[in-house]
């Protein structure tokens, strides 16, 4: 059976575990910016925090796949839930492109524009909402693109602890050594991080500061 004929038979279950994937990236990502920004934002506070704070997030990109999900299997509520744990592992591995991104975009905020706000006796908070985090977004939403196209990717292994996504046909023609059913589940997952990549690349255009003429 060739590729087209397979996916055309199995079109229910592909949509299925498409929709899987989705699910577990795109939560995965929502909770890497609910905690990577704030962290980033933190360590453009407290400098001292800043080297432990990428040291950590450095060494858990390092640890490969397979190996984090092992680690995390024994941890209590989390681990009894392949969903979950694939979710967690996740969103550990998106944490760098965050932290650093939000870091480098805060910190790369003109210093004359921001001594500008102060002058104007903007708070430290105002400072942050009004003027750093607008001027950074588009350095912000590059390690969230970063971040997500990371996450395609590494969800495809999810399906090893029985998470689910398109991770099980890629799996399951490894098995059969069926490179129709390994291209059903590849196929989508590329066409994902791609269409993220370029929505994300588009956004992150639209949010960039007008260059000087």
């Amino acid at each position: 059976m060739n590729f087209w004929s397979f996916v055309v038979e199995n079109r229910g279950e592909i949509a299925q575990l498409t929709l899987e994937h989705l699910w577990i990236v795109g939560i995965s990502t929502l909770l890497a910016v609910l905690v990577g920004i704030p962290v980033g934002i933190l360590i453009t506070r407290k400098p001292a925090l800043h080297n432990p704070v990428i040291v950590i997030a450095n060494i858990i990109q390092t640890i490969p796949s397979l190996a984090l999900f092992g680690f995390l299997l024994p941890a209590p509520w989390i681990g009894e839930r392949a969903g979950r744990l694939a979710i967690l592992a996740l969103t550990l591995y998106a944490l760098l492109p965050m932290i650093r991104n939000t870091y480098a975009g805060i910190k790369g905020v003109d210093h004359a524009v921001v001594e500008a706000a102060r002058g104007m006796g903007l708070t430290g908070w105002q400072l942050l909402y009004k003027v750093e985090l607008p001027l950074a977004g588009s350095v912000i939403l590059a390690g969230v693109r970063v971040a997500v196209v990371i996450s395609v990717g590494l969800a495809t292994i999810a399906a090893a602890i029985g998470a689910g996504g398109l991770g099980e046909l890629i799996f399951r023609g490894l098995a059969m050594v069926n490179n129709s059913v390994i291209l059903a589940g590849a196929v989508p997952a590329a066409l994902m991080a791609l269409t993220a990549d370029f929505v994300l690349g588009w956004l992150e255009k639209r949010l960039s500061p007008p260059r000087a003429a």
